[in-house]
């Protein structure tokens, strides 16, 4: 699933395209609002909200999340789609430049002084304007007994960190992701690294937090499970943690460096 960082910069793409412009095809490709027509309105803005995108046009506001196979491209006019016709839930073009929104999670369209009914929920934005480092800390330390992996990845937590930045966090905080909260010394370091790296990556193309953007040595244990720690040489092991088993997530951690 795209995480913040990877969100942040599609909604710089997507505003970079559309703001300020008048739209010449609004095509919902989705029953609720398949007879919504935007033709004619001026695009104010698109940011981010953690892992949601918000498309501000006049009095209403286009709300997607991309789950996990969703994306947004930007063509210039008459290009031709990289991804199926099929695979489109949403087209709105300008003049000089069509966006497309394809296999989005969610697509909805709510009054704009109404959009805290679609994320109002969240928690602080690591990437936003309006960062709240003690309250993103005060949400964490809610629940003492709630497994730090577990609380990391609640977006009612903080917004903007998926499975990735997870694993890679509890690691660099050397706690292993079933801990509980309570027994993490330090919880508000977690939050200022959290902070941290996903602004160091919000403008890369490839997502690193060991400092070394080659293949295989970018992340410190996520997605590699049975390989040598790059830190002790130890092997990393999988397992899996949620709140439910639909909410089951691999977790990857070394058993020397993380306790």
């Amino acid at each position: 699933m795209p995480e913040g960082d990877t969100v942040f910069r599609a909604a710089r793409r997507l505003h970079t395209a559309l703001a300020g412009k008048v739209l010449t095809r609004s095509d919902f490709r989705v029953p609720a609002f398949a007879t919504l027509d935007l033709v004619g309105r001026t695009v104010d803005e698109v940011v981010p909200r953690g892992k949601h995108l918000l498309h501000r046009i006049g009095d209403l506001t286009v709300h997607s999340h991309l789950k996990m196979e969703g994306r947004w491209d930007v063509y210039a006019a008459g290009e031709r789609w990289r991804r199926p016709a099929h695979q489109a839930r949403v087209v709105l073009d300008a003049a000089d430049v069509s966006t497309v929104g394809f296999t989005l999670g969610v697509l909805e369209v709510v009054p704009r002084d109404q959009e805290s009914e679609v994320v109002g929920h969240l928690g602080p934005d690591l990437l936003g304007p309006d960062w709240d480092s003690d309250r993103a800390i005060g949400n964490l330390t809610a629940d003492p007994a709630r497994p730090i992996g577990l609380a990391l990845l609640d977006q009612r937590v903080l917004a903007g960190l998926g499975n990735v930045y997870r694993n890679e966090l509890c690691f660099l905080r050397g706690v292993l992701p079933t801990r509980p909260v309570g027994q993490v010394s330090d919880p508000g370091r977690a939050v200022a690294l959290a902070h941290r790296l996903i602004t160091m990556n919000r403008d890369r193309s490839n997502r690193v937090t060991t400092g070394v953007d080659r293949p295989g040595r970018r992340f410190w244990v996520y997605g590699r499970a049975g390989k040598p720690c790059l830190r002790c040489g130890t092997p990393v092991r999988r397992g899996e943690l949620g709140d439910s088993e639909l909410t089951l997530r691999d977790t990857y951690w070394c058993p020397r460096c993380q306790t």
